[in-house]
């Protein structure tokens, strides 16, 4: 499959396989895809988006350890180790004495880019072909091939469709709601009335589950029974450079978090991407951060030509270019001048959308940098043990449980 020829890749460069395919494609914008000619070799690309793997390069289908075999390393060559630090003529990095380590990042950025760009050359294939087959405007998909948001841009921008859906859930987890709206709809022929206009599907905690886990644990907090001052007191101190981790309402469905378990940060500060992915999420810095944005204003700052008001943005599922206007306005969330935003309506989920727009009236930029409330490794944060967890082992300054504020000591 497109996935499993991707998920190989994935291990060559040094990540976990069904974990680590969105960090190729955080690696790809650094390398061009020079290598599309040996990647002949591994795979037959047919104008209808069908395709044949060489199997002789791959060991995924007998091997539950590795992907792929010795012919492919004799090919590409040395797996790149998953620890490895990675910089390149493209990552802005000092190269001074490390040359020939940046070369051969640059090398591996660049079949990053190769396998990438094959993907997503393959998809608007099969896309292509089936508008051409059955005449329809509307296309929905699901996978795990589904979540390459970069992909997904090319679609919808690119593609005859007019309409685009993707499951939030759309790897092997959304299987299980597949399975029972199948068995719903098609086997019990119920009536389709139910149109998933959001994301926000998991558990939730109430305010008095919150407060409990507080004060059980003697842990200091500030209590909000006013709506408008919390918002007023969050987005002050995103204002003032503090990172955010809000943990709010039923959990996200599906990989991405998408303002109910979110870390939030100022987006116009260009350091605010490092600080957040060394000292807070303690993941590779190449990897980039998601806008969040107002979904009245995103076409102010991205180039969403007809993904505009679309599903994908909701679920943070595609990726457009940033106006180049507004590139220095927020680079913590300009990736190589593109960006995987989330686009938000107040109806979804108020909270989210007021912290968003009370910054935007405070700053001039209605667009928040957005991830995952998680450390690398870890699964996103659920509870609010786990929630305070993540805060107190990383440099997060301020929680945010319901309506409950807990802030870190200061050193006076």
């Amino acid at each position: 499959s497109l996935g499993l020829l991707y998920s190989a890749f994935t291990a060559w460069l040094g990540f976990q396989v069904n974990e680590g395919e969105y960090k190729v494609m955080g690696m790809a914008p650094y390398g061009r895809p020079l290598y599309m000619d040996r990647l002949e070799k591994l795979v037959d690309s047919y104008p209808d988006g069908s395709f044949r793997l060489n199997m002789d390069y791959f060991s995924y289908h007998y091997s539950p350890e590795r992907t792929y075999n010795d012919k492919f390393v004799r090919l590409w060559g040395k797996p790149r180790t998953h620890d490895a630090e990675f910089f390149c003529e493209t990552t802005g990095h000092d190269l001074t004495g490390r040359e020939e380590q940046a070369k051969t990042n640059q090398y591996y950025a660049d079949v990053a880019a190769t396998i990438q760009r094959f993907t997503e050359e393959n998809l608007l294939k099969m896309v292509n072909h089936l508008h051409q087959e059955t005449g329809l405007d509307r296309l929905v998909m699901a996978g795990g091939v589904g979540l390459n948001s970069v992909a997904n841009g090319r679609i919808m921008r690119e593609s005859p469709f007019t309409g685009v859906y993707i499951q939030p859930a759309a790897g092997d987890a959304g299987g299980a709601l597949g399975a029972a709206l199948y068995a719903y709809h098609v086997l019990l022929n119920q009536p389709r009335r139910f149109v998933m206009e959001h994301a926000y599907y998991g558990q939730s905690y109430s305010e008095s589950e919150c407060r409990e886990f507080l004060t059980a644990n003697n842990i200091p907090f500030e209590y909000f029974d006013d709506e408008a001052a919390l918002v007023d007191a969050v987005s002050d101190a995103l204002v003032d450079g503090q990172v955010i981790g809000l943990f709010q309402g039923r959990f996200e469905w599906g990989p991405r978090a998408l303002g109910n378990r979110s870390i939030m940060a100022d987006p116009r500060r260009a350091e605010m991407k490092e600080i957040v992915n060394v000292k807070i999420k303690f993941r590779e810095p190449f990897r980039p951060f998601a806008p969040v944005i107002l979904e009245e204003r995103a076409a102010d700052y991205f180039d969403l030509q007809q993904a505009d008001g679309q599903y994908p943005p909701r679920f943070m599922l595609m990726v457009s270019d940033v106006l180049e206007s507004r590139q220095g306005e927020i680079p913590a969330v300009s990736h190589m001048g593109t960006g995987r935003l989330q686009t938000v309506r107040r109806e979804w989920n108020p909270r989210y959308y007021d912290i968003i727009h009370a910054f935007g009236e405070k700053t001039g930029t209605p667009v928040l940098m957005n991830t995952s409330f998680n450390l690398r490794g870890e699964p996103i944060v659920t509870t609010p043990a786990n929630a305070f967890h993540t805060f107190s082992v990383s440099d997060i300054d301020v929680l945010v449980l319901e309506r409950f504020i807990v802030r870190k000591p200061t050193a006076d």
